[in-house]
């Protein structure tokens, strides 16, 4: 059995490994790592074999650790890292390479457009008829965007949307709310098959699946990493998060948004806990601009976003793709019967 685990923001490693009467009886680590002494590769796989083919991540990382020998580095990877590599092998875990990819970068569409196609394109991957595919949005007007599980009335301030022109949506996946003004962010969807994420734990899968960003945006000189379960941040403050939804038929929807240059003071005009969300974004002031990207990067947002494509297609070896019409019709059946009605959005009050 082979697995494969790109540490997100680290190295590769790699395990080879047999199952006889249950137990690993054979294993073998690889990688772009870096570890000292020589000698602890082999302790390392010894504290493998011998261990029950159900071991979970933190009892191989355990095993790992208590094997290795006194002041040894581990430098791009650590003991759990080989764990969950031995469980995306037990469970015959994808890479990205074994898909073929498609990037769609189609014109703007409305909000509501933009999240009737994420639960359309997540279930037409998840059945095997499209390819997994990394969409970049676009939209025709402002919006705000609330997680599946926030309280409209705690979240929203109805007026302060008005006034400044934003209407009211909610996506199918939690998390928290994405002000979404022309220009402003940056927002990108993942559409994946379930093998893709299989031995990762739901907290791992976020930061794997995100690896790709974190490149991109060191390509242009932002000090990217990941932070707790869904948040992207850099040394000068939080860029942006993500967010995931698991549908039943084996479709993983993945987004992510991420600040270009957005305007502070109409953010606590519309969100109610728009200064606490500020906090977090490295600005003291809800006058200032939350501006991570334009700010460090002094790059046009059509070129950031070229950027991310060029990236993505050089991790993945992606076609540039288009929507269907069959899935655009899909989706617009969609808005009229969920997005767009007063149930959803307020289905949580």
């Amino acid at each position: 059995m082979h697995g494969e685990y790109k540490v997100p923001g680290g190295k590769l490693v790699v395990v080879d490994l047999e199952v006889t009467d249950g137990r690993i009886s054979e294993f073998a680590l690889a990688g772009d790592f870096f570890l000292e002494p020589d000698e602890a590769l082999g302790d390392i796989n010894r504290a493998v074999v011998g261990l029950p083919e159900t071991a979970d991540v933190p009892t191989i990382a355990a095993a790992v650790r208590g094997a290795l020998p006194e002041g040894a580095q581990l430098l791009g990877f650590t003991p759990e890292s080989v764990g969950t590599a031995v469980r995306r092998a037990l469970v015959t875990a994808s890479t990205w390479s074994d898909f073929s990819w498609e990037v769609v970068d189609d014109p703007a569409v409305s909000p509501m457009m933009n999240l009737a196609l994420d639960e359309v394109l997540t279930e037409r991957v998840g059945s095997g008829a499209r390819r997994p595919t990394l969409r970049i949005w676009e939209w025709d007007r402002s919006a705000v965007v609330i997680g599946s599980f926030q309280s409209y009335k705690n979240e929203v301030d109805p007026e302060g949307a008005a006034r400044h022109g934003f209407d009211v949506v909610r996506r199918i996946s939690g998390g928290g709310a994405m002000l979404m003004g022309a220009g402003q962010i940056i927002t990108y969807s993942l559409y994946v098959p379930s093998s893709l994420v299989a031995g990762l734990t739901f907290a791992d899968s976020y930061a794997f699946l995100d690896d790709w960003v974190l490149q991109a945006l060191h390509s242009v000189g932002i000090e990217a990493s990941y932070q707790g379960l869904n948040d992207i941040t850099s040394p000068q403050g939080k860029i942006g998060g993500a967010a995931q939804k698991r549908l039943a038929g084996g479709g993983i929807l993945h987004h992510a948004t991420l600040s270009y240059d957005i305007d502070g003071q109409v953010m606590t005009e519309v969100l109610r806990i728009g200064r606490e969300k500020l906090s977090d974004k490295g600005t003291t002031s809800a006058a200032k601009r939350v501006d991570p990207i334009r700010s460090q990067t002094g790059m046009e947002r059509r070129a950031i976003l070229d950027r991310f494509i060029e990236v993505f297609q050089g991790f993945t070896g992606a076609e540039r793709g288009h929507i269907t019409e069959e899935e655009y019709a899909a989706a617009e059946e969609l808005v009229r019967t969920k997005f767009s009605t007063p149930e959803w959005l307020h289905r949580v009050p």
